[in-house]
């Protein structure tokens, strides 16, 4: 039988390059040495009833960083964590409830830049024990499930803009139902598709 991850396991074999919220906008010229912050998120997958799934969260609207956004579960490295994968286990089992001995990590890509100053490690993983998803009370008000078929396919992704400190900036979007996935959860997923599509 075949596995349903294993686009993601030949997506991970293959090679890459980092990516940036400012992969879209050429024009925006970066400081050299600029201080970015370690983090880790967690692009976890089970099977699902078609096939493999993608776990997304709507993160709180009371949050004072990215309300209301569609996330990975993840966040910065703390200094407790070995590495950003420790960081993204660790913050999955708060944000989301699921527990590390639950999760195969499969391999990352490499990191992406935010407009917000962090270099964000993808961390691949599969959902192989029991899990019930269980938001965490004030950082989540949604988890979800979005099929692999869907993130993989490169024609549902689009290209919008808006303006960002005086400018226009322009970056990846891959809605889905009524979760408008952006920013960089989208470019990580727009890089994944590529990758896929090798």
């Amino acid at each position: 039988m075949t596995d349903p991850l294993a686009p993601i396991l030949q997506a991970l074999a293959r090679s890459g390059r980092p990516s940036s919220d400012y992969d879209l906008n050429p024009d925006i010229v970066l400081p050299p040495g600029r201080p970015l912050r370690e983090a880790g998120v967690l692009a976890a997958f089970r099977d699902g009833p078609a096939g493999a799934e993608l776990m997304l969260t709507k993160r709180s609207s009371h949050l004072r960083h990215h309300p209301g956004q569609i996330a990975f579960p993840g966040g910065k490295v703390d200094p407790t964590d070995a590495n950003p994968t420790a960081a993204a286990l660790r913050e999955a089992q708060e944000e989301v409830g699921l527990d590390p001995s639950s999760v195969t990590v499969l391999g990352t890509f490499d990191p992406h830049e935010t407009v917000t100053g962090f270099t964000v490690t993808p961390v691949f993983a599969r959902i192989h024990g029991p899990f019930t998803p269980r938001a965490e009370i004030g950082e989540v008000d949604e988890i979800f499930f979005v099929p692999l078929s869907h993130i993989a396919n490169p024609t549902n992704f689009r290209v919008e803009g808006r303006v960002w400190r005086g400018t226009t900036r322009s970056f990846y979007t891959v809605p889905y139902g009524p979760y408008y996935i952006w920013g960089a959860t989208a470019r990580i997923l727009r890089a994944l598709a590529d990758r896929i599509a090798g």
